[in-house]
Order: C-alpha cells, then structure tokens, then sequence
C-alpha cells in the first residue's frame, strides 16, 4: 500500500511539473570526435541558464524544459579546447544536435600531446570526473594498451580490484576484497548470468577484451543500479555505431613458451550511419586459438598420524594408535595440462532515431569458448592407519614422519575421440545477450526503457578418466615450499604393478537463464538551484538456474586391462617441468588410447552408475528479483551536488534439491520457497573545488545473495562417516552499509591524482559451519554425526584506502615529455565474526576471505606519433580463501607479481605492428595450508609471446 502510494505521489508530481514546462522545449544532441566515435563523458553547459548536462556511454545529451530562444552550448573536454555552439529552441518542441569535438592536439605548458595519446584515455577520465557516484573507467583504446587479451585481465588494471587466475587467465573478479559472487557484472546494463555450477561467479576470461568499447566499475552505486553489488558493480560497454564509416580489424600469432606451441588471434569491427544519420550498425567478431598447458603441484597437509598396533581390544578390534606429528603432506600429486582454449565472440549491434525524440536500439553479443584439456595427475596419498603397521614408517628425531606407505595412482583424464573432443575433456561455455530497448522524451519527461534475454551454459560431455593404482613405500622431503615423494624402490613404481583401479566417464550440463526489464523515468525538479533532477523506475528480473549432471563406472569384461604394461602409455616426463626438473611425470594412458574405447560395448565393458558423484550436485533454482527506486540529484550551490535516493528489491526463491541416503541411495526431491525484501538508502555528495578538482561522499546500502548451490535444500546423510551434508534454504542476504570519501584532481594533460578512504559494515556473511548434530533431527541414530552446513556469520568489516595517480609527463624535457605513468594502490583491512571452528567455539584470528591486503599496479610508457612501448606490472597480497575448520586447515591463496611488456609502431596512419609479452615472471598460482611455507598448490604458466598487425580506417 505504501509503495502504490509513492507512486501515485511520484506520477502526480511527473504530470503537473510536465505541464508547468509544456512552454519551454528541449535540447537533445550527440558528441563524436572527428572519426564519428562518439564521445561519453562531456560536460555540456548552457551559461546563460547556469545549466549543465553530462554526455552519456554513446555521446549523447539532453536538456529538459529549457526556455525558448536561442541559446550557446559550450562544451568542455578534458584534454581538447572548449567548444562553443549556438542553437535556437521552441516552445513544446525538441533541438536536435550534432556536435564533432577536432581531434586536434592541445598545446599544454608548451607540450604538444598527440590525439592518438589522448582519445582513449580522455574518454575514461572525463567519464570518470563527470559521473555523480565514484567510478573508475577504462576505454577500449587505454585496454590496447596492455597486453591484455580478455576482460579479466584488462579489469585487474583498475584500483581496487584483483583477480583469481584459472590456467594463467585472470578469470574471477574480487573488488574490494570481496569474494567474485559478492560483485555485480553487467553487458550494456543487463546482468551477465553464470556458468558456474555452484556460484554466481561470472567468468570474465569467456569475453574477449577488443569486443568491449569500455569498462565502468562503480565502487559505490546510486539507486537506479541493481542493488547486489556489495563490493562493487563492473559494466562492459560494448561498441556502438559511429557516425560515419568505420572499419577495424586484428591479425596476429604468437608462441607459448611452456611448449613451444602456436597461438592465432584475430579480430574485425564494421560498422556505419545512413547518411540522414537515423540508422546506424556495428558488426564485430573476434577469435583466438591458444594451445598452452600448465605444470602443477599440489599437497594436503595433516599433523595427526595413526597406525595399526597389531593388537586386539576385548571385542577383537584392531587398537589403532593415534600420534601427534610435526605438519607432514599426508597426499602428494604432479599434474601436467595439455589445454587448448578457443574463444569466439561476435556481437551486431543497431540503432534508429524515429525522429527527434524517440530513438531504439537492439543490442546482442554472443561469447562461445570451448576448452580442451587432458591431465595427467600421479598422485600419492597415505594408507589408512589400519593398514599401516609398526615398521612401515619412520619418525625421525625431531618428530617428522619421513617415511610411510603409501597408494599411488596414475590417471589421464580425457575425452571421446570423435566430434569436436579430439581425445580431451571438452568444455563448452557460452553466454548470450540479447537486448532490446529505446530512448523517448514526453515534452519535459525523459523516458528509457529496456528487456533483455540472457542465458549462459557450460556442457562437458563424454569426460573420461582412466587410473591404475599400486601401494608402495615413499620417503618424503622435509621442503614444504616443494613437497616430493619418491619410492623407496625405484621398481615399485614399473607399470606392471600399477593395477586397474577405475575407468569412469561423466557429463556435465549447467544452465542459467535471465529474462531482465526496466523502466527509468526522467524530469525537472528543483528544491534549491536550476538543473534539478527527480528519477524513477522499476526492474524485474527473472532467474532460472540448473545443473544436471551423471557419472558412470566401466569395468573390463577382459583382461587385456589388468595391469598399466597391457594398455598404450606414453612417458610425459619433461625435464624442463617448471616446478622443478626433480618432477618426474612418467608414464600415463594416452588420451588417444581412451578416447578410442567404446564403452557401450556390453561385450567389452559393464556399465554402473554412480549417484554419489552428482546427486548432491543437481539442483534447480527460480529467483524473481522485483525493484523499485526514487531518486533525486540537486544542486545545492554551483559547486555542490547532492544524489539522494532509495531502491527497494523484493526476492523470491524456489528452490529444488535431492534428500539423499550415503551419497547414493535417492529417497526424493525437496522444494522450498523463500523470500525477503531489503531497503537500500543511498546518498551522493560532490564538491567541485574546481573544473579539475573534486570531493565525493557516499554512505549507501548493498547487498549479495547467498550462492544457488548453498540456497539448495539437499540433505545427504552418510551414515558410514557419520556426516551429515546441507543445504540451507533459510539462508538471508549478506548485507552491508557502505562509506566512500574520495579526491581527484584532473591534470589538463589528461590525467588523474586521487586518493580516498572506504569502510563496509558487512552483515550476514555466508560461511559453511561445522558443528555436532544436537540430536536426531536429521534421521535415526544421526545424533553426534558431524554437520556441513552454509549458514550466516555474524558481522565482517572491511577498510580500505585507494590511491591512483596517471599522467603523462609533459613537464619533461626534450623526448622524456612523451613518457607516461600509470599507479595505483589499495590497502584492505578485515575483521569477520562469528565463524566458529569444528569445537563449536568462535574464531577470532579471522579476516574476511578475499582480502587481501594490498593490491598494487603500475606502468610506464612511452609513447610518441609512430612509437609505443609499455612496462607494466600488477602485484596483489596474499589473504585466506577458504576458511577450515580450524587454523591449521585454513587456505590461503598466495601473493602475485605479474609484469608484462608491449611495443607497438605505426608503420602508416591506419596500420601499426604490435607485440605483447605476458607473464615475465613465471608467477605461478599458488595456495597455501595455514602457513606461508606450506604449499597446497603451485601451478606454472610460463611467458606468452603474441605480435600481429592492427588496422583501422574511419571515413566519416
């Protein structure tokens, strides 16, 4: 009731402030540079009236009710010379405009900056200065210039952000320090949906970086942006329609120097306006074919060690004796990848002006990647302590256990060998956008509109392992850093002892579907100076996520498997491993061996399903997302603003998951449905010292909802382990209260010095918790099993402190005035409460995971008219990301240092060479167990050679 009266109120006020204005017109115009690529970000005044407008992501600008007469626009733009224009209005109608800004250079303090240096980077800081809320924005043209080939690399650049990295790609965003699926990612304003199985985690290594015209991260939303953004909101802009004739196109190669093998890139843009200027397109697609790998390492730890005493208790049971040890890797493994990662996107994208008030557009991009990948793991992991008896392990004199039995295994994952598998595991990942919507003015009422489809998908068929398995004795080196087992019989490890252990074969489907629209509504309204505004909308979206998967087990009718020697292997050994050359991989099954087994032949194979492998796993999930906001942005004083606003966002969830008996026995289905609502109160202000320097302030509220997989209701009772898994529909949002102070100061020369503080009052974190079940609420005799559960923490904060500084150094002498720098720095503090350990007893050593505490990026350029040539680097701190269920088990995941180099040279106006070289380093990824020497996980990548041709033609 309290909401239809509000917007009665708000639509009473639209109509009368609407007829109060009929007698005045107003000003609707377009900003583009000399090529016709439109320019976002202006500041476009009308002195006369003490009113001024800011051009929106495809240049345009509106004025409502302004007085009849003729009036002068002035434009300015950070970095070119003020424009002027005069232009007439009339009453109860609309001016329509066209401005070109010269792409001319601008003598700065007797510097002359070029426009190739200047148009990507103005773009970006002119944006950034002239939105209302704190941002941070990068344009395509200031992408080109690092080595950056998807958008998750591109965005690590920015201040305050850091990535996860999957196969040496930057593919997880953290903001903030908060987890990927705390954040908000977006295609054109319309929420990219996951892939992911049991997050909402969006893979930013699936878009290719040249299909995006920009990247804007609020660090701080208004009203009228989705409010589940608690560590912040990353929008991708991709290209729209010039002005005039564009055509753009990418061909290049380049080499992998972990095994020498090829990569292929390339990509085009086309794009162009009728000449009356009503209808415009733009084509673009792009490819690139990496075959690449991974050397990997990986260890779990333990300080707990039992043995069988060869003794009986009065019931006959063997006495096993338990002992306490110094950390010891109770499971040792080495990996080699062999991956190739195709990645194809094309996007077509339209516009029409109906006339000088309404304009539509259709927007959709396309993204398609699939990954073929083959892993051959030998893996060492410690014998049961009923099987290991007195003699069979060593505890050394400071209490290290450095020898002990062990089973080994060997196991080649890959695919079928017909269709697009080629013997490897496939992964086939898409996601699609498809959005229609339009831009209308209504006399003095500013309408825009827009609905959208959007699914994404990832599909493994046919993904095959096979494994061979023996039990030997290992002596373990005491390097923690780099853990090493080695038999202590060479001849344990021949193949003929390796014996069959399992041939599985598995499919994977998951799908999330998102069906969004919106309303915004746009007027006059002043409560202290000329150029107020009143903004209001609603938006639906609507949510649809499954994951369906199966697994089966194969068992050999014949013999002719029995044993490794029987069956084709390949000795994978590489002495140049880039753990180390003391990683010896050895023999594996060839994926081509397993991808040519027919395993529907009854005759040859029996097959079994096995429902603890995905039962757990399969849900579905409907979330329906209904919001609505209000919002008014005033001048107070001519150097004052104030954006003040409320959106409130209802959720309904259904949800459907497996009640479940030992994993495998599948008792039903169980549904149930939730809601809840949160009011999100924000507040913008903005202090312009000066056309260059600035204050903003922010105190908003933010939310995440909690992951599907987590929202499930399952209930999985083993009863051998006595263990108890949940899900946990009851599950609230996390929520957090938000304050941003932050200054900038805008060189004319194009760039930025800004600095600022932030604190996040965080609420209802999700965590899963392990305690003891109170009684036997969750089946017969449970009471006591241990219980997995994700539940609500209590409270977690976050501070921080940004600062960015970018400019080109023009106050240089001679050439030196043509070298440019870019920096940034975030520092991240956290406290998390409320996580108890496996006793039941609260945590207090904790920080939020994903924070890590300092986050730094920075490069140096050069650039003049022909030559270009970058040094970039990106550090991220280590910080926990997996909590245990004590200290000891906690997981961090380690720090990062990338550096990277790329050289370009404009051979001719259009046409520029250009070479990219990633990953200077080696950084590995790497986890560690509770402490910084004790590795979990440290995979390798080695450097990444790339160099091709760029062309690009403007005719307007």
């Amino acid at each position: 009731m309290n909401a239809t009266k509000l917007i009665l109120a708000i639509l009473f006020v639209a109509f009368f402030t609407n007829m109060a204005t009929a007698q005045n017109g107003q000003i609707q115009g377009t900003i583009a540079d000399e090529n016709g690529i439109y320019v976002p970000g202006a500041t476009v005044l009308l002195e006369d009236l003490d009113e001024g407008v800011v051009s929106g992501i495809d240049g345009k600008f509106t004025f409502l009710s302004i007085p009849e007469g003729t009036h002068e626009l002035l434009i300015k733009y950070l970095g070119f010379a003020d424009t002027k224009q005069t232009l007439t209005v009339q009453a109860g109608k609309t001016t329509s405009i066209s401005i070109t800004l010269a792409l001319k250079s601008l003598e700065l303090e007797s510097v002359e900056v070029s426009a190739y240096t200047l148009s990507g980077q103005a773009r970006a800081l002119n944006t950034q200065k002239n939105n209302t809320n704190i941002t941070n924005v990068i344009s395509t043209d200031q992408i080109g210039k690092f080595p950056d080939a998807n958008i998750g690399d591109a965005v690590k650049r920015i201040p305050g952000i850091t990535m996860q990295v999957d196969q040496g790609e930057a593919r997880n965003i953290i903001v903030r320090g908060l987890s990927p699926q705390l954040n908000s990612v977006t295609l054109n304003g319309s929420r990219i949906p996951s892939a992911e199985g049991d997050n909402r985690n969006v893979q930013m290594d699936l878009i290719p970086s040249d299909m995006i015209q920009s990247i804007e991260v609020s660090k701080a939303v208004t009203p009228d942006m989705d409010g589940d953004a608690l560590g912040g909101s990353i929008n991708l802009v991709t290209r729209t329609a010039p002005q005039g004739f564009r055509v753009s196109a990418t061909a290049g190669s380049g080499i992998n120097f972990i095994n020498n093998k090829r990569i292929w890139t390339g990509s085009f843009l086309v794009g162009d306006r009728t000449n009356d200027g009503k209808f415009g397109w733009m084509l673009s697609a792009s490819v690139n074919d990496n075959d690449f790998g991974s050397d990997d390492v990986e260890a779990e730890w333990s300080n707990e060690f039992e043995y069988n005493t060869g003794n009986q208790d009065s019931e006959g049971e063997d006495i096993i004796e338990e002992m306490e040890v110094n950390p010891y890797n109770s499971v040792y493994e080495m990996r080699t990848y062999l991956v190739q990662r195709i990645r194809r996107s094309f996007s077509a994208n339209f516009d029409y002006k109906l006339d000088a008030d309404n304009s539509i557009y259709l927007k959709t991009m396309y993204n398609w990647r699939d990954d073929r990948e083959n892993r051959l793991a030998y893996s060492n992991e410690i014998l049961d302590g009923e099987d290991i008896v007195a003699g069979d392990f060593t505890i050394d004199a400071n209490n290290n256990l450095i020898s002990f039995p062990v089973e080994a295994k060997r196991e080649t994952k890959g695919g079928i060998s017909g269709g697009r598998n080629d013997n490897a595991r496939l992964e086939d990942q898409r996601m699609q956008n498809y959005s229609i919507g339009g831009d209308h003015l209504f006399g003095s009422l500013k309408f825009d509109w827009m609905a959208s489809y959007a699914k994404a998908s990832e599909d493994r068929e046919h993904e095959r392992y096979i494994t061979y398995a023996t039990d030997f004795g290992i002596n373990r080196n005491l390097d923690t850093k780099k853990p090493l087992f080695t038999p202590q019989n060479i001849n344990d490890n021949d193949l003929n002892n390796y014996e069959f252990d399992e041939l599985t074969e598995e499919n994977q489907y998951t799908e999330e579907e998102d069906v969004n629209a919106f309303l915004n509504f746009e007027l006059p309204l002043n409560f202290f100076n000329d150029n107020g505004l009143l903004k209001f909308g609603a938006r639906t979206r609507l949510k649809t996520k499954n994951r369906d998967n199966n697994f089966f087990e194969y068992t050999p009718l014949s013999s002719q498997f029995d044993t490794m020697d029987l069956v084709q292997t390949k000795d994978y050994t590489d002495l140049n491993y880039l753990a180390g050359s003391q990683y010896q991989a050895g023999y594996y099954v060839t994926p081509e061996f397993l991808g040519s087994l027919d395993l529907e032949d009854q005759n040859q194979f029996e097959q079994e399903s096995v429902p603890d492998e995905f039962l757990r796993a399969n849900f579905n999930v409907d979330e329906d997302v209904y919001a609505g906001y209000v919002m008014t942005t005033q001048n107070i004083t001519d150097k004052l603003s104030v954006l003040a606003g409320v959106r409130v966002e209802n959720t309904q969830i259904t949800a459907t998951g497996n009640s479940i008996i030992d994993e495998e026995d599948l008792i039903g289905e169980i549904t149930k449905e939730s809601s809840y609502t949160n009011v999100l109160p924000g507040l913008h202000f903005k202090y312009n010292f000066s056309d260059q320097t600035l204050l903003r302030l922010a105190w908003t509220n933010t939310l995440a909802r909690p992951n599907y997989v987590d929202l499930v209701p399952y209930i999985d009772v083993v009863t051998e382990d006595e263990e108890i898994y949940l899900g946990n529909a009851n599950l609230d949002p996390t929520t957090s209260m938000n304050f941003d102070i932050m200054a900038e100061h805008y060189f004319k020369s194009v760039g930025i010095i800004s600095g600022g503080l932030f604190y996040k009052d965080i609420e209802k974190f999700v965590y899963t918790s392990v305690f003891n079940a109170p009684d036997d609420t969750y089946g017969d005799a449970t009471n006591g099993y241990e219980v997995y559960q994700p539940q609500n923490g209590d409270n977690a904060s976050v501070f921080g402190a940004e600062f960015s500084f970018q400019r080109q150094l023009d106050f240089l002498p001679g050439f030196a005035r043509n070298f440019n720098v870019y920096l940034n720095y975030t520092y991240l503090k956290s406290d998390a409460k409320g996580i108890k350990n496996e006793d039941g007893d609260e945590r207090d050593d904790l920080d939020l995971p994903n924070t890590a505490p300092n986050i730094f990026n920075g490069s140096i350029g050069y650039n003049d008219k022909k030559f270009s040539i970058r040094l970039s680097a990106n550090y991220s701190d280590a910080y926990i990301d997996e909590i245990g269920g004590n200290a000891f088990e906690d997981r961090y995941y380690d720090e990062q240092f990338f550096l990277d180099f790329n050289i370009s040279y404009a051979i001719t106006n259009n046409l520029r060479v250009f070479a990219d070289l990633n990953n200077i380093t080696n950084q590995p990824l790497r986890y560690y167990q509770g402490e910084k020497n004790r590795t979990m996980q440290m995979e390798y990548y080695e450097k990444r050679l790339t160099f091709g041709l760029k062309y690009d033609l403007f005719k307007k």
